[in-house]
């Protein structure tokens, strides 16, 4: 049988770039933070990165999938700078206001879930570093080990509470 996976699954904002206090909806306000040391420390350690991100702000009309997407790129390519590289992005589209339930939002761990099926991942070696609530619940709900971090708080912080 083949081996599982691990991973780190990773929220976006506040993690990745920069908390705005509210969405970010334009690549010119998409900061990237310097977490690429800490993200290529658990690469080398054989984690996959995986980013897990509400983007409400699609449902609400505040900016398209296409702006999403330049702004994913834009994450990866920075990081691909220093080595560092995504396996995935996975983000919710929806928003409880305009498009109702869906399965993905978190806290729900639909996009944790998706990942692990695709990557074949072990959710019990696996961690979520998020800095709200909601994404440790959903890491929890998804089998994975939630680490909350306070918004733009460097990774590199919390490294020793992953094996």
């Amino acid at each position: 049988m083949q081996e599982k996976n691990k991973a780190v699954f990773l929220d976006r904002d506040g993690v990745l770039n920069r908390e705005m206090g509210d969405y970010v909806c334009r690549l010119e306000d998409f900061q990237v933070l310097d977490n690429f040391e800490a993200l290529k420390t658990l690469q080398d350690k054989g984690y996959l990165l995986i980013v897990a991100t509400n983007q409400g702000g699609l449902a609400k009309g505040w900016y398209t999938e296409d702006e999403l997407g330049k702004m994913h790129q834009h994450l990866s390519e920075v990081y691909r700078e220093y080595g560092v590289k995504f396996t995935d992005f996975y983000y919710c589209p929806h928003h409880p206001n305009f498009t109702g339930e869906c399965d993905c939002r978190k806290p729900k761990p639909g996009m944790l879930l998706r990942g692990i099926e695709k990557y074949n991942i072990d959710p019990s070696k696996s961690y979520f570093i998020g800095d709200r609530e909601r994404d440790v619940e959903a890491g929890t709900l998804a089998g994975v080990t939630g680490i909350l971090i306070d918004s733009d708080q460097p990774i590199s912080t919390v490294l020793h509470l992953i094996n």
